[in-house]
């Protein structure tokens, strides 16, 4: 099951799960209004996906106590550290993953009556957790520090998770008891830290201390469970051949040029200088042009990147995924896309580029390490570049109400389209049509117009 969903005020976050020996491919297309500049010239594919797509991926399991239950055997099993802590961090970093996930849909619940009831949901089961954690504390100092780690980790992010939760919510004097219960979860994490000794008063005292402290804290609780990445560019050596032989052709024009004039000119002068200038001028602005129109047309419909993905432990290869990313035509859609594309009402088919992003991961491990059965994909996508020529500012709507000219502040919104295809091991497909309204500074709303599912 694959899904599209808000991830900060300007990026969206795709997300599904593989299996081993896995093989699924994700398609996106962003239909960019004109107004909002994009193009080719404005923002190259090699500048967005730097820029502003991230892949991510990382062990994941749906039965989160596990981990604490394989931990209560550590002590006689061979080997015992590398499990305990690798089944550790997988819970840890699942329980960071939820809480951030259920926090952001929190916030965004602005009546009173549906904030509170949902945030001391919330507070329970963070609560429930944590006590499943701090259940066996490992007697071995080594694994002690590990638990340690995660466990001052967690508390630390449970009440700046909250606190931003309550920060943020709206304020109600009807709810005061569970805001008041809130704040007794908030209080208890910082306690329990203390009184632990977790962090140092030095450290305390200074807020870029204990923020950096618990950055590496949490890279600590990746090990082992976010895959390591690396990148790889493809067509590097079909670029170089291309740029090669385009200037081997056009020197070869300007040699026969040279020659020509100096068969002409049976002296050196001012004239032939200047010819030559020219000629070596020609040369020099139409070799780039000529080389990027070619190698533009060559490179369509190619992958360009590859992503490698192993264990950070073993250094195992995990998996690997291939990366599409180009401008294409409105005659380049599939049909079901371009079919999803055209449900879209009159007044909102807009003249638009297309961006086509695509996504084929191959997972060529046979079986994950104990305790994990899936690795969660998310791919992030930064919004950002699409609305920088977008106009600042607000309008205004005026009405006439009694002879009496009223104005309002309006937010000036734009929308982008895209359809979401996502193809799995059995060539099943979902296909799903997404409207993203925004402005210049956040996502505003992200709606699942039309779904369909379908086999290739």
């Amino acid at each position: 099951m694959i899904k599209i969903s808000q991830d900060e005020n300007l990026s969206i976050k795709v997300s599904y799960q593989l299996l081993p020996n896995d093989l699924q491919r994700l398609d996106l297309y962003f239909s960019l209004p004109d107004e909002m500049g994009i193009s080719p010239k404005t923002l190259t594919e090699e500048h967005y996906f730097h820029s502003s797509i991230q892949n991510h991926s990382a062990y994941y399991s749906e039965q989160l106590h596990l981990p604490l239950v394989r931990s209560r055997f550590i002590s006689q099993q061979k080997g015992q550290q590398s499990d305990y802590r690798l089944n550790l961090n997988l819970f840890s970093y699942q329980i960071r993953t939820a809480l951030d996930t259920d926090i952001k849909q929190t916030i965004k619940l602005k009546e009173s009556a549906e904030f509170y009831p949902q945030a001391v949901v919330l507070a329970e089961q963070i609560s429930g957790l944590l006590k499943k954690l701090r259940r066996y504390t490992p007697p071995d100092q080594k694994l002690r520090a590990f638990f340690e780690n995660a466990d001052n980790y967690l508390s630390w992010r449970v009440e700046q998770s909250f606190l931003k939760l309550l920060s943020t919510g709206p304020k109600s004097s009807e709810f005061t008891s569970e805001r008041n219960f809130l704040f007794a979860l908030c209080r208890r994490e910082s306690e329990y830290r203390q009184e632990n000794q977790y962090n140092s008063q030095i450290t305390l005292a200074d807020p870029n201390r204990i923020t950096n402290k618990m950055r590496l804290l949490q890279r600590l609780i990746e090990y082992g469970v976010v895959l390591q990445k690396e990148v790889k560019s493809l067509n590097s050596n079909l670029k170089r051949i291309v740029r090669g032989t385009v200037t081997a052709v056009i020197m070869a024009f300007v040699m026969v040029l040279v020659l020509n004039a100096r068969t002409n000119f049976t002296e050196v002068t001012i004239a032939l200088v200047g010819m030559l200038g020219v000629i070596y001028g020609l040369r020099e602005i139409f070799k780039e042009d000529i080389t990027r129109i070619i190698w533009r047309r060559i490179q369509r419909g190619l992958p360009k990147w590859r992503n490698i993905y192993t264990n950070s432990v073993n250094k195992n290869r995990i998996a690997s995924q291939t990366i599409w990313l180009q401008y294409i035509n409105n005659k380049d859609l599939p049909p079901q896309v371009d079919k999803l594309f055209q449900t879209r009402r009159q007044q909102n088919k807009q003249a638009a580029q297309l961006l086509h992003f695509r996504s084929e991961t191959k997972v060529t491990a046979k079986t994950f390490l104990p305790g994990y059965d899936k690795i969660q994909q998310r791919i992030y996508f930064n919004l950002t570049p699409f609305v920088r020529f977008l106009k600042k500012g607000e309008g205004r709507l005026y009405s006439l109400d009694n002879n009496k000219i009223t104005k309002q502040a309006v937010e000036r919104r734009y929308q982008i389209n895209a359809v979401l295809m996502h193809t799995d091991k059995q060539n099943q497909q979902q296909t799903q049509r997404v409207k993203i309204t925004l402005n210049r500074s956040n996502i505003i709303n992200i709606e699942v117009i039309q779904t369909q599912d379908s086999e290739e």
